[in-house]
């Protein structure tokens, strides 16, 4: 099937590798320089003259700790964005796939969270981000809501590199909080099932993430095994590293419409990060 395809957030982590993995399709990639999606005008005319048949909505304000002092922002970029571009795509009679966040969900459950539970952010960026998935659902008939966590991906800036970087530096022991709960998920991985689904017409909210759990600490504990690194890690708490926006002690999500529609699971974490690695040198 041919499709065409309208990505924003083009500049951004998940965006560029959307962009490459999607390379065999028409594609207009596109970042904040080119539209500002804030403004509904600018959105409509964005989409119009893209001509897509499926608008890839990835453009957000994903600082977590950001979002909470600059309120009124992150509500334009993730909130009222999403809505004018879920309208924008109803309109052109595009499919529109938009990307949100474990972080919808209150991170309270003892298990992982799948498609049909029930939402409850505990942060701005959250609250933000469940209002773009309400926006969707109101505004576009033809939507689908990918929720994703973790993610890490080419350039950056992610949890990958940070940890790169500070385990090749001489120093103290590294703390690393190890009460957290999460599936790490690479862009490439997150865009190789965005492919696959592109042919697959469901609508509805599903979750891609990287299969398999562990903590912030046993993610940076693998990091380092890969690179070889010497630098003596330390596990923590939560508690020891208060943040102005609080982290789920939860994150992890359960791909229940994944496998319910038959499709492929998405790779281990452990897999996505030896190829994320190994590619890098």
């Amino acid at each position: 099937m041919s499709h065409r395809v309208l990505i924003t957030g083009g500049t951004g982590m998940l965006g560029r590798t959307l962009a490459r993995v999607f390379s065999d399709l028409e594609v207009v990639s596109v970042g904040s320089k080119d539209a500002d999606l804030t403004l509904e005008s600018q959105a409509r005319r964005l989409v119009k003259e893209s001509r897509a048949t499926v608008v890839l909505h990835s453009a957000a304000m994903t600082a977590v700790d950001l979002c909470e002092t600059e309120r009124e922002r992150a509500f334009q970029l993730n909130a009222l964005a999403t809505e004018y571009v879920a309208r924008a795509a109803r309109d052109s009679g595009a499919r529109l796939i938009t990307i949100s966040t474990d972080y919808v969900f209150a991170g309270t459950l003892d298990r992982p969270y799948h498609e049909w539970d029930a939402c409850g952010p505990n942060t701005v960026y959250g609250f933000t981000k469940r209002l773009a998935e309400e926006a969707a659902q109101r505004e576009c008939n033809n939507h689908l809501i990918v929720r994703t966590a973790w993610l890490y991906g080419e350039e950056g800036p992610s949890f990958v590199h940070t940890m790169s970087k500070l385990g090749a530096e001489d120093g103290a022991p590294l703390r690393v909080v190890r009460d957290q709960l999460g599936n790490p998920t690479s862009t490439l991985a997150l865009a190789r099932h965005l492919r696959r689904v592109l042919d697959v017409p469901v609508k509805g909210t599903m979750h891609l993430s990287c299969e398999g759990e562990t903590s912030w600490f046993g993610f940076a504990r693998a990091i380092f095994e890969h690179h070889g690194f010497k630098r003596v890690l330390e596990p923590c708490t939560t508690a020891d590293f208060p943040r102005p926006a609080p982290r789920p002690a939860n994150s992890r999500l359960d791909k229940r419409v994944l496998r319910l529609l038959g499709l492929p699971p998405m790779p281990t974490w452990q897999d996505a990060l030896a190829e994320f690695l190994g590619s890098r040198g």
